[in-house]
């Protein structure tokens, strides 16, 4: 049976969309296309007709993943204009956060695999690893009146150390000092 394009393309994001939360949860490597198929509601022989390679499907789920991220940075910052960082902190080092493993932030999730990656999958982390940056370069620039490049580099770093070695420890006491002590150095990095 021949599906419309309408569906095609309905198909191809809701692949992407799932791709990028099992990516995410999984690894490039720890998921295969017909667990990855499967799991958006399609059959293997139609993941050929949508893309090129797994790898172009891992470009473009980390495009989306990353979207994603930065989204909910907005959302966190717009339910506290007046604070910015520090809507973005309590979410991003949380608990909870450190727990969402299919929809938390995807350079924590998938950093050392992106790595390993080819160029297309380590851009659509570096745009939105850019967005990141500019993001907190605004609110730091806001705070200080400086240019806040290194900074945000800096802070940015901080954090996503601190989720990812929060995610690695058993001890719940543990992955909290970790967020703790980040949140702590972010703040002070801004008062500086």
């Amino acid at each position: 049976m021949r599906v419309s394009r309408m569906q095609a393309a309905e198909n191809r994001e809701t692949v992407i969309n799932v791709a990028s939360r099992l990516f995410r949860e999984r690894g490039f490597d720890g998921i295969g296309l017909k667990d990855l198929m499967k799991g958006a509601g399609l059959t293997q022989g139609a993941f050929y007709k949508q893309f090129a390679s797994k790898e172009d499907l891992a470009a473009q789920a980390s495009r989306r993943a990353m979207e994603s991220a930065t989204h909910r940075w907005s959302a966190a910052t717009a339910a506290k204009p007046e604070d910015p960082l520090g809507a973005v902190i309590a979410f991003y080092l949380s608990m909870g956060h450190r727990g969402e493993k299919m929809d938390g932030c995807p350079v924590v999730a998938l950093g050392s695999d992106a790595a390993r990656q080819g160029a297309e999958v380590k851009a659509s982390f570096e745009a939105g690893i850019r967005e990141y940056l500019k993001m907190l370069g605004s609110w730091v620039s806001e705070a200080d009146g400086e240019e806040a490049g290194g900074k945000a580099m800096a802070i940015l770093s901080t954090m996503v150390g601190a989720v990812l070695l929060s995610r690695v420890v058993n001890d719940p006491d543990l992955a909290q000092a970790f967020l703790d002590a980040a949140t702590d150095q972010v703040r002070e990095a801004v008062a500086a």
